[in-house]
Protein backbone atom coordinates (compact mmCIF):
# COMPACT_ATOMS: atom_id res chain seq x y z
CA UNK A 1 0.00 0.00 0.00
CA UNK A 2 2.89 2.07 0.81
CA UNK A 3 4.65 2.00 -2.05
CA UNK A 4 1.37 2.35 -4.68
CA UNK A 5 0.82 5.39 -2.21
CA UNK A 6 4.48 6.64 -3.15
CA UNK A 7 4.10 5.75 -6.81
CA UNK A 8 0.45 7.20 -7.64
CA UNK A 9 2.08 10.13 -5.60
CA UNK A 10 5.01 10.49 -8.04
CA UNK A 11 3.03 10.24 -10.66
CA UNK A 12 1.22 13.55 -9.91
CA UNK A 13 2.63 16.19 -11.61
CA UNK A 14 4.33 19.66 -9.81
CA UNK A 15 3.10 23.20 -10.36
CA UNK A 16 5.59 23.56 -13.19
CA UNK A 17 4.52 20.25 -15.12
CA UNK A 18 0.82 21.57 -14.53
CA UNK A 19 1.36 25.01 -16.18
CA UNK A 20 3.73 23.78 -18.49
CA UNK A 21 0.91 20.78 -19.88
CA UNK A 22 -1.58 23.89 -19.80
CA UNK A 23 -0.29 27.04 -20.74
CA UNK A 24 -3.29 28.99 -20.74
CA UNK A 25 -5.10 28.22 -17.15
CA UNK A 26 -2.20 31.24 -15.64
CA UNK A 27 -3.33 34.07 -17.99
CA UNK A 28 -6.70 32.67 -17.67
CA UNK A 29 -6.75 33.19 -13.84
CA UNK A 30 -4.38 36.43 -14.07
CA UNK A 31 -7.36 37.79 -16.10
CA UNK A 32 -9.96 36.69 -13.94
CA UNK A 33 -8.13 38.12 -10.93
CA UNK A 34 -7.65 41.47 -13.05
CA UNK A 35 -10.89 41.86 -13.49
CA UNK A 36 -12.12 41.44 -9.89
CA UNK A 37 -9.32 43.89 -8.55
CA UNK A 38 -10.63 46.78 -10.93
CA UNK A 39 -14.21 45.82 -10.37
CA UNK A 40 -14.11 46.58 -6.81
CA UNK A 41 -11.48 48.93 -7.12
CA UNK A 42 -14.01 51.21 -9.25
CA UNK A 43 -17.57 52.08 -10.00
CA UNK A 44 -17.32 52.08 -13.75
CA UNK A 45 -14.90 48.86 -14.75
CA UNK A 46 -17.83 46.15 -14.40
CA UNK A 47 -20.00 48.51 -17.32
CA UNK A 48 -20.99 47.00 -19.97
CA UNK A 49 -20.11 49.76 -22.48
CA UNK A 50 -16.55 50.03 -20.86
CA UNK A 51 -15.86 46.06 -20.94
CA UNK A 52 -17.11 46.19 -24.85
CA UNK A 53 -14.50 49.07 -25.15
CA UNK A 54 -11.36 47.11 -23.32
CA UNK A 55 -11.88 44.46 -25.70
CA UNK A 56 -12.01 46.80 -29.01
CA UNK A 57 -9.48 48.07 -27.45
CA UNK A 58 -7.54 45.13 -27.53
CA UNK A 59 -8.44 44.35 -30.91
CA UNK A 60 -5.58 45.19 -32.92
CA UNK A 61 -2.95 44.17 -30.70
CA UNK A 62 -4.47 41.08 -30.24
CA UNK A 63 -4.57 39.97 -33.93
CA UNK A 64 -1.13 41.31 -34.56
CA UNK A 65 -0.27 38.31 -31.18
CA UNK A 66 -2.12 35.72 -33.07
CA UNK A 67 0.35 35.91 -35.97
CA UNK A 68 3.32 37.09 -33.49
CA UNK A 69 2.52 33.37 -31.70
CA UNK A 70 2.62 31.39 -34.73
CA UNK A 71 6.58 32.68 -34.97
CA UNK A 72 7.45 32.33 -31.57
CA UNK A 73 5.76 28.77 -31.16
CA UNK A 74 8.92 28.17 -33.80
CA UNK A 75 11.61 30.34 -32.01
CA UNK A 76 11.57 32.87 -33.80
CA UNK A 77 10.22 36.77 -33.14
CA UNK A 78 8.69 39.16 -35.50
CA UNK A 79 9.66 43.21 -34.40
CA UNK A 80 8.10 44.53 -37.97
CA UNK A 81 5.01 43.21 -37.41
CA UNK A 82 3.22 46.32 -36.48
CA UNK A 83 5.69 48.27 -39.32
CA UNK A 84 4.00 45.52 -41.73
CA UNK A 85 0.52 46.61 -40.59
CA UNK A 86 0.88 50.31 -41.01
CA UNK A 87 2.11 49.94 -44.21
CA UNK A 88 -0.72 47.87 -45.60
CA UNK A 89 -3.14 50.46 -44.00
CA UNK A 90 -1.13 52.87 -46.12
CA UNK A 91 -1.02 51.80 -49.05
CA UNK A 92 -4.95 50.26 -49.00
CA UNK A 93 -5.77 54.19 -48.24
CA UNK A 94 -3.58 55.44 -51.33
CA UNK A 95 -5.54 53.41 -53.51
CA UNK A 96 -8.86 54.04 -52.45
CA UNK A 97 -7.69 57.89 -52.65
CA UNK A 98 -6.65 56.88 -56.56
CA UNK A 99 -10.40 55.80 -56.95
CA UNK A 100 -9.11 52.02 -56.54
CA UNK A 101 -11.75 49.69 -55.83
CA UNK A 102 -12.24 48.76 -51.75
CA UNK A 103 -12.23 45.42 -52.57
CA UNK A 104 -9.03 45.66 -54.57
CA UNK A 105 -7.08 47.70 -52.06
CA UNK A 106 -7.90 45.32 -48.97
CA UNK A 107 -6.44 42.12 -51.26
CA UNK A 108 -3.59 44.41 -51.63
CA UNK A 109 -2.92 45.60 -48.73
CA UNK A 110 -3.21 41.93 -47.53
CA UNK A 111 -0.82 40.95 -50.15
CA UNK A 112 1.85 43.57 -48.80
CA UNK A 113 1.97 42.02 -45.38
CA UNK A 114 2.32 38.58 -46.96
CA UNK A 115 5.61 39.41 -49.31
CA UNK A 116 6.69 40.82 -46.46
CA UNK A 117 6.73 38.20 -44.33
CA UNK A 118 7.74 35.84 -47.08
CA UNK A 119 10.91 37.94 -47.44
CA UNK A 120 11.29 37.60 -43.39
CA UNK A 121 10.61 33.81 -43.70
CA UNK A 122 12.78 33.56 -46.70
CA UNK A 123 15.83 34.81 -44.65
CA UNK A 124 15.24 32.69 -41.72
CA UNK A 125 15.21 29.50 -43.39
CA UNK A 126 17.18 29.91 -46.58
CA UNK A 127 19.72 32.57 -45.93
CA UNK A 128 19.54 31.08 -41.72
CA UNK A 129 20.16 34.66 -40.33
CA UNK A 130 18.57 35.15 -37.36
CA UNK A 131 14.73 35.92 -36.67
CA UNK A 132 15.50 39.01 -34.73
CA UNK A 133 17.80 40.85 -36.79
CA UNK A 134 16.35 40.50 -40.05
CA UNK A 135 12.74 41.33 -38.60
CA UNK A 136 14.97 44.58 -36.52
CA UNK A 137 16.37 45.46 -40.02
CA UNK A 138 13.00 45.41 -41.89
CA UNK A 139 11.18 47.38 -39.23
CA UNK A 140 13.90 49.88 -40.16
CA UNK A 141 12.85 50.03 -44.07
CA UNK A 142 9.05 49.54 -43.54
CA UNK A 143 8.40 52.12 -41.03
CA UNK A 144 11.01 54.64 -43.03
CA UNK A 145 9.45 53.53 -46.35
CA UNK A 146 5.50 54.03 -44.80
CA UNK A 147 6.69 57.62 -44.00
CA UNK A 148 7.81 58.15 -47.40
CA UNK A 149 5.12 56.37 -49.35
CA UNK A 150 2.54 58.94 -47.03
CA UNK A 151 4.77 61.90 -46.77
CA UNK A 152 4.21 61.96 -42.83
CA UNK A 153 0.38 62.52 -43.31
CA UNK A 154 -2.00 60.92 -42.01
CA UNK A 155 -4.85 59.72 -45.03
CA UNK A 156 -8.87 59.47 -44.53
CA UNK A 157 -10.34 56.57 -45.30
CA UNK A 158 -13.94 56.67 -46.16
CA UNK A 159 -14.46 53.38 -47.91
CA UNK A 160 -17.57 51.12 -46.69
CA UNK A 161 -16.07 47.41 -47.28
CA UNK A 162 -12.42 48.64 -45.53
CA UNK A 163 -14.21 50.06 -42.40
CA UNK A 164 -17.10 47.65 -41.90
CA UNK A 165 -15.23 45.66 -39.39
CA UNK A 166 -15.91 48.77 -37.09
CA UNK A 167 -19.30 48.61 -37.75
CA UNK A 168 -21.16 48.58 -34.11
CA UNK A 169 -24.00 45.62 -33.50
CA UNK A 170 -25.79 45.09 -30.30
CA UNK A 171 -26.95 41.93 -28.89
CA UNK A 172 -28.88 40.73 -25.61
CA UNK A 173 -28.77 43.36 -23.08
CA UNK A 174 -26.81 46.06 -24.73
CA UNK A 175 -23.87 44.54 -24.97
CA UNK A 176 -21.73 46.00 -27.51
CA UNK A 177 -20.03 44.34 -30.51
CA UNK A 178 -18.39 45.23 -33.91
CA UNK A 179 -17.72 42.83 -36.75
CA UNK A 180 -13.79 43.29 -36.18
CA UNK A 181 -14.23 41.54 -32.56
CA UNK A 182 -16.11 38.55 -34.33
CA UNK A 183 -13.47 38.18 -36.78
CA UNK A 184 -10.65 38.47 -34.16
CA UNK A 185 -12.74 35.48 -32.67
CA UNK A 186 -12.91 33.37 -35.60
CA UNK A 187 -9.68 33.63 -36.67
CA UNK A 188 -8.51 32.70 -32.82
CA UNK A 189 -10.77 29.74 -33.29
CA UNK A 190 -9.27 28.94 -36.61
CA UNK A 191 -5.41 29.11 -35.62
CA UNK A 192 -6.57 26.99 -32.08
CA UNK A 193 -7.45 23.93 -34.51
CA UNK A 194 -5.06 24.45 -36.91
CA UNK A 195 -2.50 24.10 -34.23
CA UNK A 196 -3.82 21.40 -32.07
CA UNK A 197 -5.74 19.16 -34.66
CA UNK A 198 -3.70 19.22 -37.53
CA UNK A 199 -0.35 17.59 -39.03
CA UNK A 200 0.75 21.39 -39.61
CA UNK A 201 0.07 22.59 -36.15
CA UNK A 202 2.06 19.65 -34.78
CA UNK A 203 4.94 20.12 -37.05
CA UNK A 204 5.45 23.82 -35.61
CA UNK A 205 5.36 22.66 -32.01
CA UNK A 206 7.51 19.95 -33.09
CA UNK A 207 10.16 22.52 -34.84
CA UNK A 208 10.00 24.84 -32.12
CA UNK A 209 10.39 22.76 -29.27
CA UNK A 210 13.67 20.85 -31.34
CA UNK A 211 14.38 21.62 -34.35
CA UNK A 212 17.38 18.86 -35.52
CA UNK A 213 15.05 16.18 -33.80
CA UNK A 214 12.12 17.13 -36.21
CA UNK A 215 14.30 17.30 -39.21
CA UNK A 216 15.51 13.54 -38.14
CA UNK A 217 11.74 13.03 -37.45
CA UNK A 218 10.92 13.65 -41.44
CA UNK A 219 9.50 17.46 -40.97
CA UNK A 220 10.26 19.57 -43.20
CA UNK A 221 11.45 21.93 -41.03
CA UNK A 222 12.29 24.99 -43.34
CA UNK A 223 9.22 24.57 -45.48
CA UNK A 224 6.99 24.50 -41.89
CA UNK A 225 8.70 27.62 -40.50
CA UNK A 226 8.39 29.52 -43.97
CA UNK A 227 4.74 28.52 -43.80
CA UNK A 228 4.23 29.76 -40.35
CA UNK A 229 5.53 33.38 -41.31
CA UNK A 230 3.40 33.44 -44.23
CA UNK A 231 0.59 32.79 -42.40
CA UNK A 232 1.62 35.35 -40.21
CA UNK A 233 1.23 37.76 -42.81
CA UNK A 234 -1.86 37.07 -43.67
CA UNK A 235 -3.04 37.82 -40.17
CA UNK A 236 -0.93 41.16 -39.92
CA UNK A 237 -2.66 41.87 -43.14
CA UNK A 238 -6.44 41.23 -41.30
CA UNK A 239 -5.10 43.64 -38.64
CA UNK A 240 -4.21 46.38 -40.97
CA UNK A 241 -8.04 46.11 -41.60
CA UNK A 242 -9.29 46.11 -38.09
CA UNK A 243 -6.98 49.22 -37.72
CA UNK A 244 -8.69 50.85 -40.28
CA UNK A 245 -12.27 49.62 -39.26
CA UNK A 246 -11.37 50.99 -35.54
CA UNK A 247 -10.10 53.95 -36.73
CA UNK A 248 -10.80 55.07 -40.48
CA UNK A 249 -7.62 57.08 -40.84
CA UNK A 250 -4.21 55.65 -42.31
CA UNK A 251 -1.42 56.97 -40.10
CA UNK A 252 2.50 56.76 -40.91
CA UNK A 253 2.93 57.05 -37.05
CA UNK A 254 0.78 54.70 -35.41
CA UNK A 255 1.20 51.47 -33.34
CA UNK A 256 4.70 52.12 -32.92
CA UNK A 257 5.07 49.95 -30.32
CA UNK A 258 2.67 47.33 -31.22
CA UNK A 259 5.80 45.56 -31.94
CA UNK A 260 6.53 45.41 -28.34
CA UNK A 261 2.82 45.23 -27.59
CA UNK A 262 1.90 41.91 -29.53
CA UNK A 263 4.93 40.19 -27.96
CA UNK A 264 3.94 41.40 -24.29
CA UNK A 265 0.46 39.80 -25.26
CA UNK A 266 2.26 36.67 -26.50
CA UNK A 267 4.52 36.42 -23.28
CA UNK A 268 1.61 37.34 -20.76
CA UNK A 269 -0.58 34.19 -22.52
CA UNK A 270 2.01 31.68 -21.68
CA UNK A 271 3.82 31.09 -24.66
CA UNK A 272 7.31 31.09 -24.16
CA UNK A 273 9.80 32.78 -25.94
CA UNK A 274 12.26 29.77 -26.40
CA UNK A 275 9.47 28.31 -28.85
CA UNK A 276 7.92 24.74 -28.54
CA UNK A 277 4.87 25.64 -26.17
CA UNK A 278 1.87 27.63 -26.01
CA UNK A 279 -1.68 28.35 -26.81
CA UNK A 280 -3.36 30.91 -28.84
CA UNK A 281 -6.35 30.89 -26.21
CA UNK A 282 -3.70 32.07 -23.79
CA UNK A 283 -2.13 34.61 -26.32
CA UNK A 284 -6.03 35.60 -26.30
CA UNK A 285 -6.03 35.81 -22.43
CA UNK A 286 -2.71 37.76 -22.89
CA UNK A 287 -4.00 40.62 -24.84
CA UNK A 288 -7.42 41.17 -22.66
CA UNK A 289 -4.92 40.99 -19.98
CA UNK A 290 -3.09 43.92 -21.35
CA UNK A 291 -6.68 46.22 -21.83
CA UNK A 292 -7.70 45.29 -18.88
CA UNK A 293 -4.41 46.85 -16.98
CA UNK A 294 -4.69 49.77 -18.80
CA UNK A 295 -8.22 50.41 -18.67
CA UNK A 296 -8.19 49.41 -14.68
CA UNK A 297 -5.62 51.70 -13.85
CA UNK A 298 -6.69 54.74 -16.37
CA UNK A 299 -10.17 54.30 -14.02
CA UNK A 300 -7.52 54.63 -11.30
CA UNK A 301 -6.41 57.94 -12.29
CA UNK A 302 -2.42 56.10 -12.87
CA UNK A 303 -0.45 58.22 -15.34
CA UNK A 304 0.38 56.40 -18.59
CA UNK A 305 4.25 55.62 -17.70
CA UNK A 306 3.21 54.05 -14.32
CA UNK A 307 1.01 51.62 -16.75
CA UNK A 308 3.85 51.45 -18.90
CA UNK A 309 6.12 50.12 -16.03
CA UNK A 310 3.36 47.69 -14.54
CA UNK A 311 2.96 46.29 -18.04
CA UNK A 312 7.04 45.39 -18.36
CA UNK A 313 7.21 44.11 -15.40
CA UNK A 314 4.41 41.55 -16.02
CA UNK A 315 6.21 40.59 -18.92
CA UNK A 316 9.37 40.09 -17.18
CA UNK A 317 7.60 37.96 -14.72
CA UNK A 318 5.60 35.87 -16.99
CA UNK A 319 9.19 34.90 -18.89
CA UNK A 320 10.94 34.37 -14.91
CA UNK A 321 7.67 31.91 -14.53
CA UNK A 322 8.30 30.00 -17.56
CA UNK A 323 11.75 29.40 -17.16
CA UNK A 324 10.97 28.33 -13.64
CA UNK A 325 8.59 26.30 -14.62
CA UNK A 326 11.10 24.16 -17.63
CA UNK A 327 13.92 23.97 -14.91
CA UNK A 328 11.07 22.02 -12.77
CA UNK A 329 10.32 20.00 -15.76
Amino acid sequence: MTSATATAESDRPTIGEFFLRAPAVGPALALVVAVLVFSFSTDTFLNLDNMSLVVQQSLVIGTLALGQTLIILTAGIDLANAASMVLATLIMAKLLTGGVDGSFALLLGIAATVVVSAVVGSLVTKVKLPPFIVTLGMLTMLTAAGRLFAGGEAIPVADGLISWLGTRRYLFGGIEITYGMTLALLMYLVMWYALTRTAWGKHVYAVGNAPEAARLSGIKVNRTVLSVYIVAGVIFGIAAWQALGRVPNADPNAYQLGNLDSITAVVLGGTSLFGGRGSVIGTMMGALIVAVLRSGLTQLGVDALYQDVATGALVIAAVAVDRFARRQR
